[in-house]
């Protein structure tokens, strides 16, 4: 038995939380303690959650989900909406059913965001968040400000009525609490907050390379592997369905932008390529900070 498997078993019976950045090897690690010990997995991703978005999400395949099911996948159709909110209300309903059947939650993936409002709850009007601010700034410098404030003018038009279009800081928070709560700012007051996990019944655990560098060679193989897959048929069928675009959140997912991009001419595919390897080595950036930052201990599954 790898020294993994051992520190995850030391836990009992607590829902464990396996988080860690993307391409890190969180999906097997998942599947071998489903397979040979008592744990169901609950899918903590944010683009597993959209049918019809299986190559560029690396969505585990048929054999490993027929050996592993993995609840939360595939539940909601790539124009739909899901917030931390939603997550947290479908997790809870599936951990509860898991704990019926005698086994033991195990919630695995990286939407940080996520875990954070499972395991602490969710505010009524969140602290800003700076991975988040950070990652808005880089769309403000790729796409443009008109970019956000479209968005925003989507999932909460009332704010999009107050805030001024050429007022980025205002725009950007909006869009923070947005992405926190999946609530709209101007009605955040209303929710009372829910309460998170005990903090007896939960163990936070994180799996990363011990080199930056090993992550970043797994991130670009699994990219070839899904260009050989057929990532760009995938996007190509999602965007001849005519009710998605670039600002529907699921065609934000890392990759399909681009792709959505090269698709409509304004990429080669080499700048394609280099752009969806750095926005998702950016993406693992952001994980790893999120973990760093932890409110709670982590135990950390450091491989070479």
């Amino acid at each position: 038995m790898n020294s993994n498997l051992k520190t995850v078993l030391n836990y009992g019976d607590k829902t464990i939380l396996l988080a860690g950045p993307t391409a890190a090897g969180k999906t097997d690690l998942a599947v071998e303690l489903a397979e040979n010990h008592n744990y169901e997995i609950i899918s903590v991703d944010s683009a597993l959650i959209y049918r019809g978005m299986d190559i560029g999400t690396a969505k585990p395949d048929r054999d490993i989900l027929q050996r592993a099911p993995h609840r939360l996948i595939d539940i909601v159709d790539p124009v739909e909406s899901y917030s931390a909110a939603s997550f947290c209300k479908d997790a809870l309903r599936e951990m509860e059913d898991i704990r019926s059947r005698g086994s033991v939650p195990l919630l695995v993936g990286g939407t940080m965001l996520y875990f954070k409002a499972l395991q602490f709850g969710l505010s009524t009007l969140p602290k800003s968040d700076p991975v988040i601010r950070d990652s808005l700034d880089d769309e403000i410098t790729e796409y443009g400000l008109d970019t956000l404030y479209q968005r925003l003018a989507k999932v909460d038009p009332l704010a999009a009525e107050r805030i001024s279009s050429n007022d980025p800081q205002r725009i950007m928070r909006a869009l923070e609490v947005y992405e926190l709560s999946g609530i709209a700012i101007t009605t955040l007051q209303k929710n009372e907050k829910r309460a998170g996990l005990p903090a007896e019944s939960v163990k936070m655990v994180a799996i990363a390379p011990e080199d930056r560098s090993v992550l970043h060679h797994r991130i670009e193989q699994r990219l070839t592997i899904m260009l050989k897959e057929g990532f760009i048929d995938e996007v190509k069928a999602l965007r001849e369905r005519g009710d998605l675009s670039l600002d529907t959140p699921s065609m934000r997912s890392v990759g399909y932008r681009q792709i959505w991009q090269y698709l409509d001419g304004e990429l080669e595919m080499e700048e394609m390529m280099f752009r969806s390897l750095v926005a998702t080595r950016q993406l693992a950036k952001r994980q790893l900070t999120w973990l760093r930052n932890w409110q709670s201990e982590i135990e950390w599954l450091i491989y070479g």
